[in-house]
């Protein structure tokens, strides 16, 4: 045998099951010469342990047995392990399980007993070139999960910078989004949505306002309200931050959130004029959490409107520039951490101002 295919096949490892030790110990001794690790085994249910906790590729096993037949060896295996490749040795053809049992339980051939091993030899072969496929594909795949997982990561912290970008343009946002998104969470778990669900509001929120990376800073960091024009630039931000986002798949169930988080429940929001049910529930989620933020924040302009103030306009805003069902769920939320806890979580930069 060539020495190339020995380096290949010294990589798989035979586990040959058999209740006679003779049949065993002759299989053993024959593919340990063609450079295969062989162990042997002859109770089949220690083997099914052996397998359990071993690194095992191909099982050579005898289909009648003792306590257990081989089908049922295969059964329990394949509870745990659809990986091994698994090679059915039988006395006589008449012996052998029916095909729609080999199929069933994933058995890649049977090999009818007699004094030459060749056919078994051509069988382990056609495994060992599977196994050899699967592990190329494997790695290939483990290559390029990790190159996805560093172009990730740079693209997160890029797409970090940029919202540091947009706080440190404008200092009296600091912080917001952080807020933002924290708040948005726990409304979230108030009103009992999926951890999924829940984590995609979470980093919708973190980057709810990318889009104002694009914002001249004439208009961003205006002192005062903002004319129409003005006004239309600002409204343009959702759109902006879809658009950046949208060209990361891992995004794509967030964009609606980004894009709609200015929408109104009254259908008088913008960038689309959605109503209702049809904005997404993240961004009627966030719409509040970012409203509730906004209100109770100092401005140049302005001071905040305070706790109680913030809440009544919040109230005011039902069902028709919040979803009245996620209004009460902050009530929910004041009310279970009680307003103390509740600001010392949310609203402690307005101490600090």
């Amino acid at each position: 045998m060539r020495r190339s295919k020995q380096v290949v096949q010294n990589r798989i490892s035979i586990l040959t099951v058999d209740d006679d030790p003779i049949i065993t110990s002759t299989i053993q001794a024959y593919f340990q010469r063609s450079g295969y690790q062989v162990d042997v085994e002859n109770d089949p249910t220690v083997a099914i342990e052996r397998i359990r906790n071993g690194q095992y590729d191909i099982m050579l096993l005898d289909f009648l047995m003792t306590p257990i037949c081989g089908d049922r060896v295969v059964e329990e295996i394949r509870k745990f392990n659809e990986d091994l490749y698994i090679i059915l040795l039988t006395g006589h053809k008449s012996m052998a399980p029916p095909i729609k049992t080999i199929r069933q339980l994933d058995i890649q051939g049977y090999y009818e007993k007699d004094d030459r091993f060749d056919q078994l030899e051509l069988l382990v072969e056609s495994c060992v070139k599977s196994i050899r496929q699967m592990r190329t594909i494997r790695e290939y795949q483990s290559q390029v999960q990790e190159q996805n997982e560093k172009l990730t990561e740079a693209y997160m912290q890029t797409i970090e910078t940029l919202r540091f970008v947009v706080e440190t343009r404008d200092k009296e946002t600091k912080g917001h989004s952080e807020r933002v998104s924290s708040l948005s969470t726990e409304l979230a778990k108030e009103m009992g949505l999926d951890m999924e669900v829940i984590d995609r509001i979470r980093i919708a929120g973190l980057f709810h306002d990318i889009g104002k990376v694009g914002v001249p800073d004439a208009v961003l960091l205006k002192k005062g309200p903002l004319d129409e024009e003005e006004f239309k630039e600002i409204k343009m931000h959702p759109i902006g931050g879809e658009k950046m986002l949208g060209t990361y798949t891992p995004f794509k169930e967030m964009l609606p959130i980004i894009r709609g988080h200015h929408e109104r429940f009254d259908g008088r929001g913008y960038p689309d004029g959605l109503a209702g049910e049809d904005i997404c529930l993240g961004a009627r989620i966030i719409a509040v959490a970012d409203s509730f933020d906004a209100m109770i924040s100092n401005r140049t302009y302005r001071k905040g409107l305070g706790f109680e103030r913030t809440i009544e306009e919040l109230n005011r805003g039902r069902n028709t520039q919040f979803d009245s069902r996620i209004v009460d769920a902050m009530m929910r939320l004041i009310e279970k951490m009680g307003r103390e806890d509740f600001e010392a979580e949310f609203c402690a930069h307005t101490k600090e101002n």
